[in-house]
Parts: C-alpha cells; structure tokens; sequence
C-alpha cells in the first residue's frame, strides 16, 4: 500500500523530481530554509526516511549522500490514485465520483491516456470491453 508522503517528505521530493540529478541535504535543506526555518539533522532524517521507504536511492560521498528518486511524480501520484481507489467498497462509483470532481483540462488529460491505453491494446478499441 503506498502511503502519501508527509508535507515536509513532498517538499523534499518536489525538489528532488524538480532538480533531476542527484542531490544532497545542504542543497534541499537551503532551498527550503527559503520558504521555513527548518535544521539540518531534520532534512536528513526525513531524507534517510525517503530512503528508507524507497522513494529515493542515495550514493556515499564523502561523509555525505547524494540522493536521486527512484520514480516520477507521475508514477508516484499513479500509485497514491490506485491505492485510493482500491480502498473503496464501489469502484465504479468511486470512479464516477472521481471524475465528476475534474476540470475540463483533467477530463481531456483523461481522454488523451485513454486514447494511449487503447493504442497500446488495438484489440480491446475496436471490439470494445467485454465484446
């Protein structure tokens, strides 16, 4: 089950999925420090802690890491829509509820990955689901 990252645990990860190289705890630590007042030993823990739940791998240099993400944002926001879908008694009402919360650019996000998800399939768009 994933498990949505804490607020200080997304700052981090915007940052790393932002920057897209490998990073350490003095660079996300002084970017933050200019939105909050925040320790050094604080950033590390919760960047040990990313490690630790596999969001980011990380590589020793010198005394210090170098952390980088393991996925993307979109794979991970993927993930969170997945888990929270799989937790509701009525899919297909969940779905329903779910799109009737979208803006017009999401329902037309949503038209072009189901245009992709069906290229990917050609057997499923001619024929239809469950023809």
């Amino acid at each position: 089950m994933v498990r949505r990252l804490g607020d200080l645990e997304d700052a981090v990860m915007t940052r790393v999925w932002r920057w897209n190289r490998p990073v350490t705890v003095r660079e996300v630590l002084e970017d933050l420090q200019q939105e909050r007042s925040i320790a050094y030993t604080t950033v590390m823990t919760v960047m040990d802690n990313l490690h630790q739940k596999g969001w980011v791998r990380r590589e020793a240099e010198g005394r210090a890491y170098r952390y980088e993400a393991v996925s993307t944002r979109a794979a991970y926001s993927a993930a969170l829509m997945n888990d929270a879908w799989q937790t509701s008694d009525n899919l297909a009402a969940a779905l329903v509820a779910f799109f009737g919360m979208m803006s017009a650019e999401q329902r037309e996000a949503l038209r072009d990955a189901l245009h992709v998800v069906q290229l990917d399939d050609p057997g499923e768009s001619e024929q239809g689901p469950g023809r």
